[in-house]
């Protein structure tokens, strides 16, 4: 990716120095290094790096770097619901307005692959092509940078929660990929969890290979600490035997090993493999809701055979099944918390209708939005969603939504 901008007097300022820097300086300082070249560049001024918290639902102002500890707890939040940051990063467009000094407000999404990490707000004195080109580049570099940085800090984690944790959910968390959100030529996949007021131990996992994609959603049993433990068993022997190199048969047969092995209870499960070159998908069901599939404007289940759980003590049989989706497919998974008793009044067909043409993300936070709701904002059980968009195997560009491919600035008021 060339980062290089040309501003005013065609004087070129690349912010592959600003990735230099970034590096060079403590992992917890390096979104200053942005700001302060956004400072010097533009003669930007307060500008503020905002974080989207764990449940999307408001947007942390990261302190800048040498604000005290003990002042972490006074950090300013904003609702995200009908704000101009809201707006940004469903657009995924640059937005300005005027202030009433004469200043122009810039806020930009710091987006990576799809996933909506936050927003850079700022004041520069006027804003032209070359000063909305370089702050849109700047958010796509502090985009990078902070994915690389979240794994050496806690400050990243600490910002994104406006809710105590317990015990159930930080293991719950930490068992989830980094992003929620994936970009990629062939596909667009998006994941959400609404966790219950008892934690529920519902999981998402995937990764992305050469050839392939791998995909799953998990549900393990009862709540808390305990099913958080179990669910523990099953990403990770999932995972493992992924790593390993096993087949679809295999992930199935290790997770169902190890929760008879060392666990007590059983965990729902749909494992998919999708080639990318053709769209090909075999999927092992253990006693998961049905998929749904949108193609052509039309939403119908897929009524695969559904094994018994991982961990159930009696001889086992998974078998693998497969289907192929076309270009244009959307397929949608979902755990049974999405479903069941108050959640069931949710008419999730009709949503995924209305919701065609969304990203899938936006998808996501309209089908958990409305359970959430719909449970009167106490769920008994975790509602997660994993949304797939299948764009087609081979040689097909990359539907990207955020950092350099701006589209023109959002300057509505």
């Amino acid at each position: 990716m060339d980062w290089e901008v040309r501003v005013q007097g065609d004087e070129a300022l690349g912010l592959d120095e600003v990735l230099r820097a970034a590096e060079d300086a403590a992992p917890g300082e390096s979104v200053d290094v942005v700001a302060r070249n956004l400072e010097k560049r533009f003669s930007a001024a307060e500008v503020s790096f905002w974080l989207v918290d764990t449940l999307g639902r408001e947007a942390v102002r990261l302190p800048r770097a040498g604000t005290p500890a003990q002042s972490r707890g006074r950090v300013e939040t904003v609702r995200l619901a009908g704000s101009v940051f809201e707006r940004v990063l469903r657009t995924q467009r640059l937005h300005q307005e005027e202030d009433d000094e004469g200043r122009c407000r810039m806020v930009a999404p710091v987006t990576n692959r799809g996933d909506c990490i936050g927003v850079l707000d700022l004041l520069v004195p006027s804003a032209d092509d070359a000063v909305r080109d370089g702050v849109a580049q700047a958010a796509h570099a502090l985009a990078y940078i902070v994915v690389t940085d979240r794994r050496y800090t806690d400050l990243y984690h600490w910002g994104r929660r406006t809710t105590t944790m317990s015990l159930a959910s930080e293991i719950q968390h930490q068992l989830l990929p980094s992003s929620a959100c994936c970009e990629a030529a062939q596909f667009t996949l998006a994941c959400g969890l609404v966790p219950a007021d008892d934690i529920g131990g519902d999981t998402y996992d995937y990764a992305v290979d050469q050839e392939t994609l791998h995909l799953s959603i998990t549900d393990a049993m009862g709540h808390d600490t305990a099913s958080a433990l179990l669910a523990t068993l099953s990403v990770n022997a999932l995972r493992g035997a992924r790593r390993a190199g096993a087949d679809l048969l295999g992930q199935a047969h290790a997770a169902h090993e190890a929760i008879i092995r060392h666990g007590r209870g059983m965990t729902t499960g749909q494992l998919l493999r999708v080639r990318l070159e053709s769209g090909d998908c075999e999927l092992v069901n253990a006693g998961h809701p049905w998929p749904l599939r949108l193609r052509d404007g039309r939403v119908e289940e897929l009524t695969l055979k559904v094994n018994l759980p991982f961990g159930v003590p009696s001889p086992i049989g998974y078998v693998v099944q497969r289907l192929r989706l076309e270009p244009g497919d959307r397929l949608v998974l979902v755990t049974d918390g999405m479903r069941d008793r108050a959640a069931a009044a949710v008419d999730i067909p009709a949503l995924l209708g209305d919701t065609r043409d969304e990203h899938p993300r936006e998808v996501v936070r309209a089908l958990t939005m409305a359970v959430h709701e719909a449970c009167g904002g106490s769920l008994p059980d975790d509602a997660t969603t994993l949304v797939l968009d299948w764009h087609g195997g081979g040689d097909v560009q990359r539907h990207s939504s955020g950092g350099s491919n701006q589209e023109r600035p959002d300057a509505r008021p």
